[in-house]
Formats: structure tokens, sequence, C-alpha cells
């Protein structure tokens, strides 16, 4: 019990401490004017109160992910409090806001862009192919896994097909409307209900006396996966997640002032952390231990098991929330996903969205492709979103680390980070079934090699590399 409430404590710490730190490193300047009214168009581009912006953010990235993968990733035992607490702190904290602020910086510029301007055209050109790609699998398998459900439980002619069309025809809508049309009045709704369910979960463990158990540095899956770099995989949104920076622009073009960056992009994460300490705590002790949970997720699926443990500890509005994570918070990651990629690709070419028109051309073809992706079976490529999304915080923070040496500040809050995720994502495809297979022995060697020599580019040709950027930066 005490190593998860000093997880959620060090959380709230890190926030006020590190998070402070980050704000003063990276140099805010509460005069300088936001893209959200130096760009404003009314669709992407519209200022919004920073609450709202808050609670859209943390849904942006938080979705199913601190659910789902801190359940997962509690298989591995008490040692998954240590890596949300100092993954959320230390490197997904630091990405989100990074990422974030130097997208506000760049006039609200998509992900590949900021990747291009700090690692060169070479990288941005795979990055842009890789993130757009990631962005439309998460979206179309985000329309799948809802639409089952909801067929599961409402009447025979609603249909698997019926629920399918009806989440696209969403995705749609929300990925071409004005941002404050759907997303700015429909996710802070959601926002707070995750918020409340994360609440009443950990109230419910502390408040009944259940058994969490305390910090080992001991592997506990039952199948004995290994923990290095398995639980970095597995618990990615709690922790560090790529996938947040591809959202983190979409809220820059919002944001009214630099000063509640750390609000949006650390706190956000940081909220992210505390829910995914909940669950991986509700994980290990509602099922007594690992080897129960485990019996259970064999059986129910992750899905199942949040909707138990909801009903069990909040009674009939639990059930309520747990359909609403299960079925709402995948939505909302999925339609996210789409509108990003609509970002993305207009800022590659240069295409103004202001009119519907323009918006039109660029999300057609890609639910075009998201509508004939459904009809693919998922259970293998998925398998390579984990390395992909992990991959992509990497890249990201690489980036990072190279506007700080630009800036002359101290590149190292975003390097160490770098380095530590390049070992994660390099040793788990070398090792990973859908990867090449490896003993772990000699992938965790190679990834430590691999991640050395990231390294030691960064210090020799990326630092060269900063001197020849040439920042256009908003005014």
């Amino acid at each position: 019990m005490l190593s998860f409430l000093g997880g959620i404590a060090v959380l709230i710490l890190g926030y006020f401490i590190y998070g402070n730190y980050i704000e003063k490193l990276f140099g805010i300047d509460e005069n300088r004017k936001t893209p959200a009214f130096t760009m404003q168009d009314g669709v992407d581009y519209v200022p919004m109160p920073t609450w709202k912006v808050f609670l859209i953010q943390l849904l942006n990235i938080a979705g199913l992910g601190p659910i789902f993968g801190a359940i997962q990733g509690a298989l591995f035992g008490p040692a998954a409090f240590l890596w949300i607490a100092l993954g959320s702190i230390f490197a997904g904290a630091v990405h989100d806001y990074l990422s974030g602020m130097i997208s506000i910086r760049h006039k609200g510029a998509s992900l590949s862009e900021i990747q291009g301007v700090y690692l060169g055209k070479k990288i941005q050109n795979v990055m842009r192919i890789f993130t757009v790609v990631l962005l439309v699998l998460v979206g179309v398998v985000f329309v799948t896994g809802p639409a089952k459900l909801l067929a599961a439980i409402t009447p025979d002619y609603m249909t698997l097909t019926f629920w399918v069309v009806t989440v696209f025809v969403y995705y749609f809508l929300a990925t071409i409307l004005p941002i404050d049309v759907i997303i700015g009045r429909l996710y802070p709704i959601f926002g707070i209900a995750l918020v409340v369910m994360a609440i009443g979960v950990g109230g419910g463990l502390v408040l009944n006396g259940y058994h969490i158990p305390e910090i080992q540095l001991v592997n506990m899956h039952p199948k004995n996966l290994p923990l290095f770099p398995m639980m970095f995989i597995t618990i990615a949104c709690g922790a560090i997640s790529g996938f947040h920076a591809t959202q983190s622009p979409l809220m820059a073009r919002c944001m009214v002032n630099e000063k509640e960056g750390r609000k949006v992009f650390y706190g956000s994460m940081i909220a992210e952390g505390i829910i995914a300490m909940v669950w991986a705590a509700a994980g290990m002790a509602f099922y007594g231990d690992v080897q129960g949970l485990a019996a259970t997720l064999g059986k129910v699926g992750p899905s199942g098991a949040v909707l138990e443990i909801t009903k069990t500890l909040l009674g009939p509005i639990g059930g309520v929330l747990a359909m609403l994570g299960v079925i709402a918070c995948p939505i909302t990651s999925g339609d996210t996903a789409f509108r990003g990629a609509r970002l993305m690709i207009a800022d590659m070419i240069n295409f103004k969205q202001e009119k519907v028109s323009k918006r039109l051309m660029l999300a057609a073809p890609l639910f075009a492709v998201g509508i004939a992706l459904t009809f693919i079976n998922f259970d293998i490529i998925w398998r390579y979103f984990a390395w992909a999304n992990q991959t992509l915080a990497m890249v990201t923070l690489w980036a990072a680390a190279v506007y700080l040496v630009k800036k002359g500040k101290n590149h190292w809050v975003a390097t160490v980070p770098a380095t530590f995720m390049s070992y994660v994502s390099s040793s788990y495809i070398l090792q990973a079934k859908e990867g090449f297979k490896l003993a772990s022995s000699i992938s965790n060697m190679a990834g430590i090699v691999i991640a050395a020599a990231l390294f030691a580019i960064f210090m020799t040709q990326g630092k060269k590399f900063a001197t020849t950027i040439k920042l256009e930066e908003t005014a």
C-alpha cells in the first residue's frame, strides 16, 4: 500500500518540482502570442480555456492506454509502480511538454515537421510516412474494438457492421468539423469521467483494505516474459508514449498562453501516470496476485477485468463508467488519430484547411484507406504498434534534445530518456516474436550497443547539426 500511495505522491511532487524545472529550462514567454491567436482559423486554431484544453489533451493521450496497459503491465508485479512514476516524471511528461511547446514555437506544426527541422529531411521523410500510417492504424483499430462491444450489448439489428459505420461517421465528422464543435464539447465530459473512475477505483482499493504489494525489483510475470524491455513496452501511455506527441500539436493550436503549457502537457501526463498507477494497483490487488490476474485476463481480457473491478468497487455507477471507459475512450483516441493524420498531411504539403472542401480532400482518402483496413485481420499487424509507439517517442526525444542544444540549454533532460528509449525500442524488436526472435541476453546487449551508438551520433553529429539549423519560430 505504501508503494502505491507513495508512487502517487511522487508523481504529484514531480509535477511541481521537476515540471517547474523543465518549464524554466524551456523558457516560456507569457507575452508571446500563441498560434491560437496568430494563426486563428476557426477550425484547428481555436483559442480555448485552459481547463478544457487540459481535459481534451488528457483524453487525447489517455484513451485506454493507462487502463489496459497498466493492467497488463501489472503482471510483471510491483516493479511496474517504479516505471510508471519515474517514467512519467522524467520521460513521458518531458516528452509531452517539449513536443507540445516546440510545436507552439513553430506555429502549431505537426510532429513530423518538427522532427524534420531538428533531425534533418531524410528522417523527416521517413517519419512522415511512419507516423501517418501509425495514426491510421490507431484509428482503425479503435473502430473495430468498440464496435464489437457495442454490437454485443445492443439489440440484434444493431450489428457489427452497423456500429462500424456509425463510429466511422462520427470519426469523419470529428475530423473535418472545427475542433470546438464536437471534440471541444464532448471530450471534457469524457475526461472528467476518466478521472472520476480512477479516483473511485483507487479509493475503493484503499477503503476496502485490498492488499497492494510493495515495490520489489523482481519479475513476477506468469509467463516469465523478461522485465527488460517487455514491461517498458507494455506500460506505454502510463509512462511514455510516442502517440502523445502526435496529439500535442492539436492542443498547441488551442492554448492561449505559453504559461499554461506545464498544466496542459506536463500535467496531463502526470495525471495519466496517476491513472495508470491506480489500474496497476487494481490489477495486482483485486485478484489476489498476478496469477489470479493472468487467469482473469485469459478468460475475459482487459475489458472484462475493467468491468468486474469497477462494478465491484463502485456498484452500478462503476458499470456505467467501465462501459464508458472501454467504449468511449478508444473512440476518442481514434477520432483524434484521424484528425492528427489530416493535419500532418496538410502540413507536409502546406495545404491550408480553413475551407471544408479542402479538409474533405484530405479526409476522404484517409477514411477510404481506413475503411478498407477494417477488412484485414490486425492481430499480427497491431503487434507492431507497441514497438512503433515507443520508437516514435525515441525519435521525438532526440529531436527535442537537438532543440535544446540549439537553444544552448541543458539537453540531458531529453538526451537521457532518448538513450533509454533507444535501448527499449531496439532490444524489444530484436527479441519479440513479431521481430527477430533473438534470445533476451543477446537482444538486450545489442540494444545497449545500439543506444550507445545513437548517443555517440547525437554527441558528435547531432550537436554539429544543431548549429546549422535556422529557426523560424513565432514572434
